[in-house]
């Protein structure tokens, strides 16, 4: 027995003798850790600008529609006439708040088709008063005397002239 050399038996399974051991060392682990938390330190403030930039698009984007249902979109033309009127073209002044947009007045009469004058409204989207505030959750500043409508809930004042 001295010369014979002892062979493990195939159908065995003694991981013991196994030259790579399975799993990680704790320090690949904690090298892995740190180059996650360097990613994400970088990641983090790259996606915040993000979505700042995509708030601010937005709201360009939403005060536009506020300002073609404010004033219309005289480019659009069926027969001659205007087809987007907006709500000065159809009252003949501006409203006194946002809010007429989507609710008549009482001061402004129904619109008359023949004398084409009148609240034909709703001039915008009224689900849930989102058109009231800006992507960041902040009212509108609307002056229809001065013509122009402000949004001050980022950073930068967006500025819409009327």
């Amino acid at each position: 027995m001295s010369g014979e050399r002892i062979r493990p038996d195939p159908a065995r399974s003694d991981r013991r003798l196994s030259v790579h051991p399975a799993g990680f060392t704790l320090v690949e682990l904690v090298i892995i850790i740190v180059i996650l938390g360097i990613l994400a330190a970088v990641a983090i403030p790259q996606l915040a600008d993000m979505s700042g930039s995509a708030k601010t698009a937005a709201t360009r984007k939403e005060m536009g529609e506020l300002r073609r249902a404010l004033v219309g979109s005289p480019e659009i033309v069926a027969g001659g006439r205007p087809v987007a009127a907006g709500f000065q073209g159809d009252v003949g002044r501006l409203p006194g708040r946002l809010s007429d947009l989507t609710v008549r007045p009482d001061s402004v009469p129904p619109y008359d088709r023949l004398a084409r004058y009148g609240w034909n409204g709703p001039y915008i989207d009224p689900y849930g008063g989102n058109y009231l505030s800006d992507a960041w959750g902040v009212p509108y500043v609307y002056d229809p005397d001065a013509r122009i409508l402000l949004s001050v809930g980022g950073g930068d004042t967006l500025r819409v002239t009327l």
